[in-house]
């Protein structure tokens, strides 16, 4: 059976786990050639040999994307090895909440500097790419996925700098969406709610029990369901754009 991502290629940053890393099997499956993006190089080589033993194509790309220059480097180099880039996941991402006049300083920056400012330059180094790719590919559109959050939605206290990143994720996303429209790349953003994956790890100790028995309350989403949403998007006809996708477990009110 032939995917209908047949001939593509598309980059998955945050691979190494969760989201990224069932959007990048899901995609592969679907005939894409894969880019997986993250810093945990031992995780992206287990993904790329899983993607390959079942016939599909990936490479893996072990960067830090808020490091100066790397976001930049990264898409030339994915473009270099595969020849084109017709889609971009920006997944990666840190929820690093609390209330404000305990949460260290570092904390928002580090938010600010992988949630936003990184998901900025690899999106800015990726456009030319999709918009040629739009021209010339087979499916004559490309697509452009930004997971942002249902914090990107609605705020509450100790989430105001995660807010902040998420709200400009979807912001960023539906004015790109506006400019790029007459070129035919999608730009999507996806606003999952809670969702079992690491994210909520790297909450400091003393704010992290109180999330996951918050999340333990419920039957909260997978990553794959997230993948799922990912996968509809991209596969839609070229005259069919989904513009957000807003998902929450049933539970989640």
């Amino acid at each position: 059976m032939t995917g209908r991502l047949d001939g593509t290629v598309a980059l998955v940053t945050g691979a190494s786990s969760g989201i990224g890393e069932a959007a990048a099997l899901s995609l592969a499956a679907e005939g894409a050639s894969v880019a997986v993006v993250a810093r945990r190089k031992d995780r992206l080589d287990d993904l790329v040999a899983r993607i390959q033993d079942a016939g599909g194509s990936a490479h893996a790309f072990a960067v830090d994307i808020t490091a100066r220059g790397e976001a930049e480097a990264l898409v030339a180099r994915v473009a270099e090895v595969s020849g084109r880039l017709d889609i971009l996941v920006n997944n990666a991402g840190v929820m690093l909440i609390g209330p404000a006049l305990e949460t260290p300083v570092e904390e928002w920056q580090r938010m600010v500097d992988l949630n936003l400012s990184a998901l900025l330059r690899v999106t800015h180094a990726a456009l030319p790419h999709l918009v040629a790719a739009a021209a010339d590919g087979q499916r004559g559109v490309a697509d452009l996925v930004n997971i942002s959050s249902v914090a990107g939605r609605v705020a509450h206290a100790g989430s105001a700098v995660y807010n902040l990143t998420k709200f400009g994720v979807t912001a960023v996303s539906e004015a790109l969406r506006q400019e790029l429209a007459g070129q035919h790349v999608r730009v999507s953003a996806v606003e999952p709610g809670a969702v079992t994956t690491e994210l909520t790890q790297h909450i400091r100790e003393g704010v992290r029990e109180n999330i996951e028995a918050w999340y333990d309350s419920m039957e909260s989403l997978r990553a794959e369901d997230i993948a799922d949403a990912i996968h509809y998007i991209v596969t839609r006809p070229r005259r069919m754009a989904v513009n957000e996708m807003l998902i929450r477990p049933t539970e989640q009110v």
